[in-house]
């Protein structure tokens, strides 16, 4: 992904904004989705991989995805006191 098509805009000179995928755990609020995202971290003294989950507060203004889909979603202004996030894709509808 080249800096002209950042999702900022046309050549900008701003840091990128953060992108994650994982899958929606709540979608029982109006516009806003809980997106379960899971990393793998390094432990620092039992040198084993440890999954970290966080969960995310994330617009989704037309209420399109639904418990266990998978998506993309990316950061951007505050919305409200706890969403920082806005539905780029869904990736996979769940089954």
């Amino acid at each position: 992904m080249s800096p002209d098509d950042s999702p900022e805009g046309q050549g900008s000179t701003r840091a990128r904004r953060k992108i994650r995928e994982g899958v929606v755990v709540s979608d029982r609020m109006d516009a806003t989705v809980v997106v379960a995202v899971v990393d793998r971290v390094h432990h620092p003294r039992y040198s084993k991989t440890v999954q970290r989950t966080k969960h995310l507060y994330v617009h989704d203004a037309g209420n399109e995805a639904h418990a266990g889909d998978k998506v993309r979603v990316m950061e951007t202004r505050p919305l409200s006191k706890t969403k920082r996030w806005r539905v780029i894709e869904i990736l996979e509808r769940a089954r």
